[in-house]
């Protein structure tokens, strides 16, 4: 079967209080899908976790109107560390998830109202578009991008993720990973020097070089037509030396931890990932097993060491009450789920 990617499936937090976050996340970003909730053991983790088993529990929430998720990630038997240093615009790793929304005025008002914590106002980024930043309670950045593509119908929507920022070391290296295997094959832009949209975010005064990249053509399969089309940032720092985010911490840690994308034919991919220098450093090797989902998953590496992840997906649950599951895995990998079934998860909506 040959390799499809049909959108990013999530962003990995790493946060010191699952529930805190979740309920932070659903309030204020729309992240109301509680698609699974874990508390287990991580056992396939070991070259990222001191080569150590430890628990922890999981969150996976989604936006039904469109984009990806969060998987909100917490350890239970050790203290999750913070990034001994402010995290800046540039350095090694994801500095930043893109959210999508209708409006971008509005949603900058609303969020102004709520009293959020805002970096900067609405300004527009070198193709034109318009996007703020905000950052969570956890010192988590968001960037806020008004997109067209969407899942849901109604007229003011906040969605879930729709790429994010990554800082590396060496563009050119980088770009073999994000466009020749991600798919990330349009350039949006590619400009060097000072940006005034990035001058209120930690490091923002820095000449940099940002590409921005998309996939020319749309995804196709599974959940593709609710994930919708994403976009990537690749940043360098041509000022200073970029210190890695991650560097003598543990995945799950505190911050942005990995960036999820959903795909199928991953035997294709893995050969695709080793032939391109890029060998899955993590691979279940046939399906892991939740409880509430199920699947094939696998991590490898960017050039600076950046964690992506690839989850094909074997099971979802669509109404756990009654022990309704959706089987994924005999299906036509090209095909779309039909909108009905999609539109069945908002059974797992979490409300207040």
């Amino acid at each position: 079967m040959a390799k499809n990617i049909t959108g990013i499936q999530q962003i990995g937090i790493g946060v010191a209080d699952v529930n805190e976050a979740f309920s932070w996340y659903r309030k204020n970003f729309g992240m109301d899908i509680k698609i699974f909730e874990e508390d287990n053991e991580v056992t396939l983790m070991l070259p990222y976790t001191g080569e150590k088993i430890w628990k922890r529990h999981a969150i996976l929430a989604m936006n039904l109107n469109g984009g990806g998720g969060v998987e909100i990630w917490q350890y239970k038997n050790r203290t999750p560390l913070s990034a001994p240093f402010e995290i800046q615009v540039g350095d090694l790793g994801i500095f930043c998830a893109k959210m999508k929304t209708t409006d971008i005025q509005k949603t900058f008002s609303q969020f102004k109202k709520k009293n959020l914590d805002l970096l900067g106002s609405v300004l527009k980024d070198p193709s034109g578009h318009a996007h703020f930043y905000v950052k969570d309670p956890y010192g988590n950045i968001f960037e806020y991008v008004q997109e067209e593509e969407w899942f849901g119908k109604e007229a003011f929507m906040l969605g879930g993720a729709a790429g994010c920022t990554i800082g590396v070391s060496d563009m050119d290296k980088a770009k073999k990973l994000y466009k020749d295997i991600l798919g990330y094959n349009e350039e949006v832009y590619d400009k060097e020097g000072c940006f005034d949209d990035l001058k209120a975010l930690p490091g923002g005064t820095s000449k940099i070089r940002r590409i921005l990249l998309k996939h020319r053509a749309s995804r196709n399969g599974g959940f593709s037509r609710l994930f919708g089309s994403t976009k990537i940032e690749l940043v360098q720092v041509l000022d200073r030396t970029p210190k890695k985010i991650y560097a003598d911490r543990f995945w799950g840690d505190k911050g942005f931890i990995h960036t999820c994308f959903d795909v199928t034919g991953m035997p294709s991919l893995r050969e695709e990932c080793r032939a391109g220098g890029f060998p899955f450093r993590v691979d279940s090797a046939s399906s892991f097993d939740m409880g509430e989902a199920a699947g094939h998953f696998s991590y490898i590496e960017d050039n600076d060491g950046t964690l992506i992840e690839f989850v094909e997906t074997h099971k979802v649950p669509i109404l756990k009450k009654l022990g309704i599951y959706l089987n994924l895995k005999n299906r036509n990998p090209q095909k779309n789920l039909p909108n009905w079934i999609v539109r069945s998860l908002s059974m797992m909506r979490v409300k207040d």
